[in-house]
């Protein structure tokens, strides 16, 4: 892989990391407007499957195979389950926490949940140890959550005691 390949993938990993607080300050903003963040839930993957939709038409993907949608396991079709835990509960907490609050949490329950996947090399991926390394860096991480988090507890009780 050339270096500017991989530039152009981390590239769209921030991009893919960027859009998550976005998303969830405008879903929780919808949420309060439909009376439920779950019904502001239900709207966002609605409008992703509208949005979704032209696009596999435009591109001609072909349908999936019958024989892999039958004989695939449960854990396979997991991901819209973890999709609507995350949805909602951003449409919940961002507001409680702010924005960078959630979302450093929510980096470090991934950070966390990453290693153990890598680790064990789980549904498919390939197996990289949890070394000293790569531990210490997720635990530099954690820590960088809770100054982010405990750094704005001080403006966030003044403001409510104002």
């Amino acid at each position: 892989m050339t270096t500017l390949h991989w530039l152009g993938l981390l590239l769209l990993a921030v991009i893919a990391g960027a859009v998550v607080p976005f998303q969830s300050a405008i879903n929780a903003n919808l949420g309060r407007g439909l009376g439920h963040p779950l019904w502001a839930t239900l709207a966002s993957l609605l409008v992703s499957i509208v949005v979704l939709l032209p696009v596999i038409i435009a591109l001609r993907l072909p349908l999936p195979s019958l024989a892999f949608i039958t004989q695939a396991p449960l854990w396979m079709w997991a991901g819209g389950a973890f999709g609507v835990c995350f949805i909602s509960l951003a449409l919940m907490l961002l507001p409680k926490l702010g924005a960078s609050g959630f979302i450093a949490l929510a980096m470090a329950g991934q950070m966390l949940a990453s290693l153990l996947l890598d680790h064990f090399g789980l549904f498919g991926l390939a197996q990289r140890e949890l070394t000293t390394p790569r531990a210490l860096g997720a635990l530099l991480l954690i820590g960088a959550v809770a100054l982010i988090q405990f750094s704005a507890a001080p403006a966030r009780a003044m403001a409510t005691a104002g």
